[in-house]
């Protein structure tokens, strides 16, 4: 999964947001209500050029991704820490050197730049993604 080749425009039919652009509160305090659905998401996938992700999201260094490879999964590893929500299917997860079984309703995670795959996953896998923080990942506390 490269996502920084996918550079479409987010379509509004993927997610609504709203602003209230009149309240008094800094800019910062501010937040967009945002509400992303299975359903619509998939009607993005598989992308103009077969893509298996779609970015749906995105506000400062987060951003929301859905993903359902099929087959195989040819990800490389990424510039920025990273969550896997698992909506619907299993399989193995690589995660650097370890392997794990993951199922319907887990949360994986990845650090940016660690060799990462799914492996043996069944037909209907797909998985919220998050990616978040600085490039090169967050700083250890």
């Amino acid at each position: 999964m490269d996502r920084e080749t996918n550079a479409a425009p987010l379509p509004a039919i993927a997610y609504s947001c709203s602003i209230d652009h009149e309240s008094h509160a800094p800019a910062h305090q501010r937040r967009p209500s945002v509400r992303l659905t299975i359903a619509e998401s998939l009607q993005r996938l598989p992308g103009p050029a077969g893509e298996r992700f779609v970015e749906l999201f995105r506000h400062g260094t987060l951003s929301v991704e859905l993903y359902a490879p099929r087959g195989s999964d040819p990800q490389q590893p990424h510039r920025q820490d990273e969550v896997y929500v698992v909506a619907e299917g299993s399989g193995i997860f690589v995660n650097g050197p370890e392997r794990h079984s993951f199922g319907k309703g887990d949360v994986l995670f990845v650090l940016a730049g660690v060799v990462h795959r799914f492996e043996e996953f069944s037909e209907d896998l797909l998985v919220w993604v998050i990616f978040y923080g600085p490039q090169g990942g967050e700083r250890p506390a």
